[in-house]
């Protein structure tokens, strides 16, 4: 199996400017998805793909490549990780390089680590499924989830007023870290969300979206709490 990890990191960012790079606990916030990547030992590349100068050499210092530049579409706001993904796919087989498994790491995913990488693939290839996606579970059950209509509150689902919690089903969210996936299967799906996907849940204490100032704090204490750094 020839594996590829590809961390996404284009340089803009208009919520929390630089954030790719912004220091997370004292080194660059991206270099902990690259570090995961290379020490899990599972990939044959661990590239970065990025359309800034400082973003790039910041990559290559912790240990990942930067073969090639994103192109001015997949540069923009409005390119998706698929359009990315499937660029970096593409621009390696053009230079004769080829892979079987993926991996896309965000570069503000400080809770991503080896042994999470290395149980993820390993998951990945002994199953059918497509893709593998990193979930948690909501905290609080979808099923007593409550609108405001003309002015009142009322229940979005009535039905399960009277249901016990431990009665519901549990519901995931994408936790937002990282993807792993078969590229045959991928390249013909063009996306990550859709085919044959597997779970792997993680904790909530694992899990942040960092998107301001408060999501930034609230994960460095997570971090320091369950000192996920250290596997």
């Amino acid at each position: 199996m020839r594996r590829i990890a590809i961390v996404t990191a284009r340089g803009g960012s208009k919520r929390i400017p630089r954030k790719n790079i912004r220091p997370f606990l004292g080194k660059p916030i991206l270099a902990y998805s690259i570090e995961a990547a290379v020490c899990s030992g599972l990939f044959e590349e661990v590239m970065v793909s990025t359309d800034d100068k400082e973003i790039a050499e910041i990559a290559e210092k912790y240990g990942a490549k930067v073969p090639f530049y994103r192109s001015e579409k997949t540069a923009g706001d409005f390119a998706t990780t698929n359009d990315v993904l499937l660029e970096v796919l593409e621009e390696y087989e053009k230079r004769g390089q080829s892979f079987d498994v993926g991996c896309c790491l965000y570069p503000t995913a400080p809770f991503v680590t080896a042994t999470k990488l290395k149980e993820a693939v390993s998951r990945l290839e002994q199953s059918d499924a497509d893709t593998l996606i990193p979930v948690v579970a909501f905290s609080y059950p979808p099923q007593r989830a409550m609108i405001v209509k003309e002015g009142r509150l009322v229940f979005e689902y009535p039905e399960y007023l009277d249901a016990r919690s431990q009665d519901l089903v549990p519901h995931y969210h994408d936790a937002g870290q990282f993807y792993c996936f078969k590229t045959q299967a991928y390249k013909k799906n063009q996306k990550l969300m859709v085919g044959n996907i597997l779970p792997f849940e993680i904790s909530e204490l694992e899990v942040q979206d960092i998107d301001n100032e408060t999501d930034w704090q609230i994960a460095e204490m997570k971090y320091r709490l369950n000192g996920v750094g250290k596997g």
